[in-house]
């Protein structure tokens, strides 16, 4: 007859430890942060010279030598990190005779940025260019990011 207290009491025993332990309070979880997208960017993808431009800014005709009657475009292709959002920012231009920065020549434009694209900037004289090399100098929110070095003959 003990024996059989003795198993009934263990069997109490063990139903009371599977009871409680099934019965514990589940802990809370913490709240799992949302992950934020990191903000779209816009980079420089290529420049290109020519002395022509289609509707959409791209060079059509391109080239590093120039006639001094020509008009020198400045093709600048960008691309946004996510294609869907719009980007603002700035591109600029700085155009030099040799190593002298032309004067009034600079342009520095406000643009909305949008997948891919293209900005062109130009550089004349009515009067014709005189020959020697040439450089524009491609700067993105106000950092030079590229340059292209030409000649005009």
């Amino acid at each position: 007859m003990k024996t059989n207290r003795i198993v009934v009491m263990a069997a109490a025993v063990a139903i009371a430890s599977v009871a409680m332990v099934g019965c514990k309070k589940k802990e809370a979880e913490a709240p799992v942060a949302p992950v934020e997208a990191p903000a779209a960017t816009i980079s420089i993808t290529a420049v290109d010279l020519g002395n022509a431009i289609g509707a959409d800014n791209a060079v059509t005709a391109s080239g590093t030598t120039f006639k001094p009657s020509d008009k020198v475009y400045a093709s600048v292709s960008t691309a946004t990190s996510d294609p869907a959002a719009t980007v603002p920012g700035s591109l600029g231009a700085k155009w030099y005779f040799g190593t002298t920065e032309i004067p009034n020549t600079a342009k520095e434009s406000q643009v909305n940025f949008n997948g891919t694209g293209h900005t062109a900037f130009d550089l004349s004289n009515p009067k014709g260019m005189p020959a020697g090399k040439y450089k524009v100098d491609i700067s993105l929110n106000g950092a030079v990011v590229q340059s292209k070095e030409f000649e005009v003959k």
